[in-house]
């Protein structure tokens, strides 16, 4: 089968299509042959040598695929049956022809969406949907503010927030994305290219701060965050877009707010936490996707690249000019 590789940490050039043998699955496993597959920051940060897969993953980059069934491992216990569409959540190996995958973390592709349209909703849409209520635990009324709110996990948080009756605040880098966002359901959008993020979040909830923060930058944003956080908010820190380094009375501001700092990642979870995760998902947010214009979820795509042109994909991701999800298509 064909898959995207390469030999050495570094840039987008270093990746090309390769041939390698196809996996077969093991006991509980499915085969995918994967139709799509979408980039993720993990991907990046995988091919530049920083995020090695957990063990016993597969090394090829790719933590979300659809496609259809083609082969059953010994012990499957159903519902799946020989091509069916589905798509998954993957540790590692979605950007390829076909992919193993234990049978739980499958998921049905909603009614009336493509398969490059499914390829975008596992990974990004699982990680918001536990970082809103798993780590955050968001109650309706409350105010969220999402970081990175045109990214596929911000586009994602958008709209379940709405889902939970909670008021979701957004930032990004650009009036196109926060426009974006707006349309998706923020109530409000703050440029932190152009102004102090934290002083409009403090002004659009009277000086109250937000109950919670959904954070993919850490470093360089723990100030403001902390500033703008409501007295016993709750801080989910799940990316370091923004750098690891603190400096400066984090804990002693935290405390005063008595504020809880959670952390999340989905990638290195258990089996057994992701099959939860997965059921919890497929039962409460799948049925609301649709195609329908507004009256449904929708995984947010900004462009979708064949397989062939993986090194544009990914100097494409690098620009942070995307709004929603870049996809891959394999050859089928």
């Amino acid at each position: 089968m064909l898959a995207v590789h390469f030999d050495k940490p570094g840039g987008p050039e270093n990746l090309y299509v390769k041939e390698v043998a196809r996996p077969s699955p093991g006991e509980g496993e499915v085969l995918l042959r994967v139709a799509a597959s979408a980039l993720n920051r993990a991907d990046l940060m995988q091919r530049q040598g920083q995020y090695p897969p957990p063990p016993g993953a597969s090394s090829i980059l790719g933590l979300e695929a659809s496609g259809h069934v083609a082969e059953l491992g010994p012990g499957c216990q159903g519902p799946w049956k020989i091509g069916d569409a589905a798509m998954a959540l993957l540790p590692g190996g979605g950007q390829a022809q076909y992919v193993t995958v234990p049978e739980g973390l499958l998921m049905p592709v909603p009614k009336g969406l493509s398969l490059p349209q499914a390829a975008a909703i596992p990974e990004a849409w699982l990680t918001a949907f536990q970082l809103l209520h798993l780590a955050g635990n968001v109650q309706a009324g409350e105010s969220v503010l999402i970081h990175a709110g045109s990214s596929g996990v911000g586009t994602a948080a958008i709209q379940l927030t709405r889902m939970a009756g909670a008021i979701p605040l957004v930032t990004a880098g650009s009036p196109e994305k926060l426009q974006m966002a707006q349309k998706l359901g923020a109530a409000a959008g703050f440029n932190y290219k152009e102004e102090d993020f934290s002083e409009a979040a403090l002004k659009f909830t009277k000086g109250a701060g937000v109950n919670l923060i959904l954070d993919c930058i850490g470093g360089s944003y723990w100030e403001k965050n902390v500033n703008c956080l409501a007295l016993d908010g709750r801080w989910v820190l799940y990316g370091l877009m923004g750098g690891a380094e603190i400096s400066g009375p984090l804990l002693s501001k935290l405390l005063f707010k008595r504020g809880s700092l959670i952390t999340s990642l989905l990638r290195n979870r258990d089996k057994k936490y992701k099959q939860m995760l997965v059921k919890a998902f497929t039962e409460q947010i799948l049925p609301h996707f649709s195609t329908e214009g507004s009256q449904g979820l929708q995984p947010i795509l900004d462009r979708v690249y064949p397989m062939t042109e993986i090194q544009e994909a990914h100097a494409y991701m690098e620009t942070n000019k995307n709004m929603g999800k870049i996809v891959l298509e394999l050859p089928q």
